[in-house]
């Protein structure tokens, strides 16, 4: 099944917001409905696709012309991806960034024969897996260019359930992955918010990282093994768990969003399937309170393994439970919502539930129950859906995350808050400006945050000095451009400055290596040469 293509996930799920919340965006933030209706797809005027001569290389490349697309609605759908301006655009008729072609190959060596085949017509090549990119990174700076999908390369290859490892083809959707392990009794424990709808290659191409990573911890921390395809060959990582033998290639990979090549395989880690799971809730009297209480487990134990903490708006909002709002369910006391959630063999997570509710009722936390934890479980993929709700109703809303020591996160929490407040404010369109924290560590944790608004009369225009402002905020108070979201196009300034000169020059020298002429997602992470 293929993503609505003018929003997201499955179009039988979207559902339009309760008549409170649209209340409260008219009279809060002043949110008008539409004026004109959405593009309908057949209505979307598309550039021409890729010549002849290339499309004859492609279908020699992947084994036929049945597995190269050129119909309008394949090209829509592997339009950008899921940022809000995407959507926006996308709804606009604005497809000026699909691809000349849609390429579906189903092997390894029928990606290099792609590569060598866009490499000889002057064409660049996107791998596109779910299609879930919010930052750009399926928009490369070249106008002719094939999305490379990887649907077909969705098998299990392998599985060592001595090593606990499992080795998985990069197309693979994530439910898919685990429905495979679950026969053996394992999980790979990797949860985000994309989770029904991203790959396993876009999970390690993004550095992902799911909302079960305090027990689970990030997917590139459970990669063990990466195949990569590059115009000039194949570059194999990972023989061993850990390794002494020079720099660890993973790591370059991890993270390249397609720009050194296309990742083929993924050796992981692997846990047994837990015999229970319990989410509850707890509330603190501010953020600041709360935070405090997730250090303490993150840095002491016992560690749940799933930790996050609303701030004030969005407790009040009940974003900490996105099927809650404008419900009778939705909270209504002051305060922060904290949600832990705890996998595993009962005994153990008897022991630590016990062990986290003293470290958290010393910390100024009050007990809520099974209720408001189990509430978030089920509505934690609700979120994207209530974003296209939003934007149906005629208000703009979109996500922006980071991360930092946890000495540091006061700073950047108040930095960002402010820059999208002030810079909002001033055009005219008062924000409401949530966060939560959704992954610890022992020395620092991400800041997540959700910004509802007006949308002016450009929306996507609108929104650029905000986010612009945001990000310089995120530089200056010390935190990461990108947590967990990726770099693309749109962070793709500010990574410079974060790796700085000598660094990015290293990244080009790689780059210049692997993909002399430029094809794999030429402008995405770094600039086009």
């Amino acid at each position: 099944m293929d993503m609505l293509w003018s929003g997201w996930g499955d179009p039988a799920k979207a559902a339009p917001l309760p008549d409170a919340v649209t209340g409260l965006l008219r009279d809060l933030l002043g949110v008008k409905p539409r004026d004109t209706a959405p593009h309908a797809l057949d209505e979307i005027p598309l550039s021409e696709p890729a010549p002849d001569p290339a499309l004859r290389a492609l279908a020699d490349a992947v084994g036929g012309p049945a597995h190269v697309r050129t119909d309008a609605e394949t090209r829509i759908r592997h339009t950008r991806g899921k940022s809000t301006p995407d959507l926006l655009k996308i709804r606009a008729g604005d497809a000026g960034d699909a691809p000349a072609a849609v390429v579906l190959p189903s092997t390894h060596d029928e990606v290099l024969a792609v590569l060598r085949a866009c490499a000889e017509h002057g064409l660049a090549v996107v791998p596109f897996g779910g299609g879930t990119s919010v930052v750009g990174g399926l928009a490369p700076e070249r106008s002719a260019f094939v999305a490379l999908d990887l649907r077909r390369m969705n098998a299990m290859l392998a599985i060592d359930p001595v090593s606990r490892t499992a080795t998985l083809q990069p197309g693979l959707r994530a439910p898919d992955a685990e429905a495979l392990l679950a026969e053996y009794g394992f999980t790979l424990g990797h949860f985000p918010q994309s989770y029904e709808w991203a790959t396993i290659g876009g999970f390690a191409a993004a550095r992902s990282s799911g909302q079960a990573s305090a027990g689970y911890g990030r997917f590139d921390e459970m990669v063990l093994g990466l195949t990569l395809a590059t115009p000039e060959g194949t570059l194999d990582t990972g023989r061993a768990p850990r390794s002494a033998a020079g720099p660890d290639l993973r790591q370059l990979v991890l993270g390249s969003e397609g720009a050194f090549g296309v990742i083929t395989s993924v050796t992981v880690r692997i846990r047994p399937l837990p015999r229970t799971r319990v989410y509850e809730g707890w509330r603190f009297a501010s953020f600041e309170e709360g935070a405090t209480a997730l250090r303490r487990l993150a840095q002491d134990g016992p560690r749940p393994t799933v930790l996050r903490l609303s701030d004030e708006t969005e407790t009040f909002v009940g974003l900490a439970q996105p099927d809650a709002i404008g419900s009778a369910g939705a909270p209504a006391a002051a305060g922060c919502t904290a949600i832990a959630g705890y996998e595993g063999t009962e005994e153990e997570t008897a022991r630590r539930r016990e062990e986290a509710a003293a470290v958290l009722r010393a910390a100024g936390g009050t007990y809520l129950g099974a209720e408001p934890g189990e509430r978030w479980a089920h509505g934690r993929y609700s979120a994207p859906y209530l974003r296209d709700a939003l934007l149906d109703a005629g208000a703009f809303a979109e996500t922006l995350e980071t991360a930092t020591f946890w000495s540091r996160v006061p700073e950047l929490y108040a930095a960002v808050r402010t820059a999208l407040t002030e810079t909002l404010t001033a055009a005219g369109t008062p924000p409401l400006v949530m966060c939560h924290i959704s992954h610890v560590y022992e020395n620092g944790a991400s800041l997540y945050f959700t910004v509802v608004s007006a949308q002016g009369e450009d929306a996507v225009a609108h929104w650029a000095p905000a986010k612009e402002a945001a990000n310089e905020a995120v530089l200056s108070a010390g935190g990461t451009i990108s947590h967990h979201h990726g770099v693309g196009t749109d962070h793709r300034d500010w990574y410079l400055r974060e790796a700085g000169p000598l660094g990015v020059e290293a990244l080009r020298a790689v780059k210049r290596r692997l993909d002399p002429d430029d094809v794999l997602n030429p402008g995405i992470l770094l600039p086009v040469d």
